[in-house]
């Protein structure tokens, strides 16, 4: 049997059959609060649906979730602030952890498929990223397709990291150490700071952390067909995402859309996570893979029984932990830290 008869088999599957047991609760408890697909959403619509994190919070209310160990999120500090933009000011959130600084600094972007989600919807990640790494996470919101489309959330994350360049030191951070980090598009956002810094001779992050970033343009990658009807992320879905944030087909060839096409020499020490369940996937390895052939030096580690969206839910996901402990550790390595 060829790979192409293989894929031609898995479409039409469920690929969640084989999530682990926490990840598949996750799962049911989204199903219970009847989402509409958002491919079936008009914008606004998609804007207003339940997301994965309102499950994990329903499910932190069950006896057998609320019992697990704290994670100590509570001695994080989180105050919402607003920062110049490229056409002008965005929301943002800074989480600074106890203790007393200078603390590295963590540029951070969610993600949402550039047109959905909001700071709060992503407030997990960067909260535990501040507690685990020791370091401010600056959460920054930009602007969303369809109202701005292709390149405006990217000139928003370039204007970001200049902002937080400039005041890494007002923030209580070490201007010598900041790191970039996203989920999903907020990932490719990270992505392609870190090359906007490096070609327009800006300081560069010392560190990129990638989570399930968009990477590619291609669609019928294995990871793609392999997940088309996965949830919380399906091939559909992303095709909607897509149509909102673009103008045109020509836009899918955009360097910004298409990283794996462009050069990624010269970028900071990396670590991607990319989950099993995923359409994202295939292009997340790929990444890994150029990055490493490019001379940067990357590690990647993949979560087979997890989906997309996992790495916020270390609440109720063990994957999601032990997703976190990578990239936390990652992070401190480079910011010189001795591991907690």
């Amino acid at each position: 049997m060829t790979l192409g008869d293989t894929i031609k088999g898995m479409v039409g599957m469920d690929p969640t059959g084989h999530a682990d047991s926490d990840m598949k609760a996750v799962l049911d408890a989204l199903k219970s609060l009847n989402p509409k697909p958002i491919e079936d959403c008009t914008v606004a619509e998609a804007r207003l649906q339940p997301t994965p994190a309102d499950a994990v919070r329903a499910l932190m209310n069950q006896p057998a979730f609320s019992a697990r160990p704290s994670l100590e999120l509570e001695a994080v500090r989180a105050e919402d602030i607003t920062i110049a933009g490229a056409t002008g000011s965005l929301p943002a959130r800074v989480y600074t952890p106890q203790g007393e600084g200078p603390f590295p600094l963590i540029l951070y972007f969610h993600g949402g498929g550039w047109v959905i989600a909001d700071l709060d919807t992503y407030d997990a990640t960067p909260r535990a990223m501040a507690a685990q790494s020791r370091a401010v996470v600056v959460s920054v919101h930009y602007r969303q397709a369809p109202e701005h489309r292709l390149p405006a959330a990217h000139e928003d994350a370039f204007a970001a990291w200049r902002w937080l360049i400039d005041h890494a030191v007002s923030l209580g951070g070490d201007p010598e150490k900041i790191a970039v980090m996203g989920e999903s598009a907020g990932g490719n956002l990270a992505l392609n700071v870190s090359i906007h810094a490096r070609d327009a001779g800006l300081p560069m992050p010392i560190h990129q952390a990638l989570i399930y970033p968009v990477a590619s343009n291609n669609i019928v990658s294995v990871s793609y067909e392999e997940n088309r009807n996965a949830k919380p992320l399906n091939k559909p879905m992303m095709l909607w995402f897509i149509q909102n944030v673009i103008d045109a087909k020509a836009d899918l060839s955009s360097p910004l859309i298409d990283v794996l096409s462009v050069n990624l020499s010269r970028l900071p020490p990396t670590v991607v996570v990319t989950a099993g369940i995923d359409p994202l996937r295939s292009e997340g390895e790929k990444l890994a893979e150029k990055l490493h052939s490019s001379g940067v030096r990357v590690e990647h580690r993949n979560y087979r029984g997890a989906t997309h969206e996992f790495f916020g839910m270390a609440a109720v996901v063990e994957a999601a932990r032990d997703a976190q402990a990578f990239v936390s550790l990652a992070q401190r390595q480079a910011f010189g830290a001795v591991p907690l």
